[in-house]
């Protein structure tokens, strides 16, 4: 694929992502539930990573890939920004940074989509595990959720592989005057924090298959109704949301996959 062919990718993939968000398209994009379930989701992720969180060495990875991207908060932002200054990213960035970029919005895309068919099966923004595996079966649709897992760790390889290009460094540090006096401040310095945190881990090898093998078993347990399937040692009576009493802390908030 051709440095052009992928630039028009990713405006494709931006034109689904607003879309998608937009709540002309689907009235449940300003639904209280839909808040409530991101954030509760956030929550559960934060607790099924705690070990990588609390790791100095995955920390930053965990806290940029668990929580910048694919957090419970606003990004829209992101999208507008990067829509902005695709044509100078097509010109300046290399072909697989763009290629890894449109992975990580295809993953939003994704968790957004089925975020919203969630909402349908829940009854209401007061969520417990029970009532979210009862949502997720009936709303899943699977081939999809195997396509997010597998999202996941092909943005995870390919910034792990372009940490190792000085020249895409340099080209951020060379941005970052520029890029906030044009008002990309804030896409800059996310930027900025996804390299230097995978930089600092190295190799993503166990980090990748942490989170990899995590999900793909959770997606599981929940699909086969499995009575526990988050592994918290919860029992039917204790479902409350959320799973791990957290009430959103930053290092509580995490991606949404499952």
């Amino acid at each position: 694929m051709s440095r052009h062919e992928t630039g028009e990718k990713l405006r494709d993939t931006l034109n689904a992502l607003a879309k998608a968000r937009s709540p002309d398209h689907d009235e449940r994009n300003d639904a209280p539930l839909l808040v409530a379930l991101k954030r509760w989701q956030s929550e559960r992720l934060g607790q099924s990573f705690t070990g990588l969180l609390a790791d100095d060495r995955y920390q930053p990875a965990a806290e940029f890939f668990l929580s910048d991207l694919y957090g419970s908060g606003d990004v829209s932002w992101r999208d507008r920004d990067v829509t902005r200054v695709l044509p100078t990213m097509v010109r300046w960035l290399p072909e697989k940074a763009l290629v890894a970029l449109n992975g990580a919005l295809e993953l939003d895309l994704i968790s957004h989509q089925q975020d919203l068919l969630l909402c349908e099966h829940l009854p209401g923004p007061s969520i417990d595990t029970e009532s979210y595996a009862r949502a997720y079966r009936a709303s899943c649709d699977e081939a999809l959720r195997h396509r997010q897992i597998d999202l996941i760790v092909d943005v995870g390889r390919e910034l792990e592989r372009l940490v190792k290009v000085p020249l895409i460094l340099g080209v951020l540090k060379l941005a970052r005057g520029p890029a906030r006096g044009a008002g990309f401040g804030q896409l800059q310095s996310f930027l900025e924090r996804g390299f230097a945190a995978f930089r600092h881990m190295g190799p993503a090898d166990h980090f990748l298959r942490t989170i990899e093998q995590g999900e793909r078993q959770v997606m599981q347990r929940l699909l086969n109704q499995h009575a526990d399937p988050f592994g918290f040692g919860q029992t039917r009576s204790k479902r409350q949301a959320p799973p791990n009493g957290a009430s959103g802390s930053p290092r509580a908030a995490t991606p949404r996959t499952t």
